[in-house]
């Protein structure tokens, strides 16, 4: 059985920060992950088997969004 989950960020400045986040993250997510960009929307989709697998890769990326969201701020 497959276990899914998404994270959905949304922000009126999503062309300048939350845009960026996601895109800059993309290339790390795993097979079974998927982000979408849409309006003022980002959504990541998360699949796994174990309730833990999704929790881990929910986790890494919060905290990889945390370290480039603070970056981004320091520039904006």
């Amino acid at each position: 059985m497959k276990i899914k989950g998404k994270l959905t960020f949304k922000s009126d400045r999503v062309d300048e920060l939350v845009n960026i986040i996601a895109n800059s993250l993309a290339p790390d997510n795993v097979p079974d992950m998927e982000t979408l960009i849409t309006g003022d929307c980002i959504t990541v989709g998360f699949e796994g088997d174990k309730v833990g697998t999704i929790l881990s890769s929910v986790d890494d990326y919060l905290m990889n969004a945390k370290i480039a969201y603070d970056l981004l701020l320091q520039k904006y």
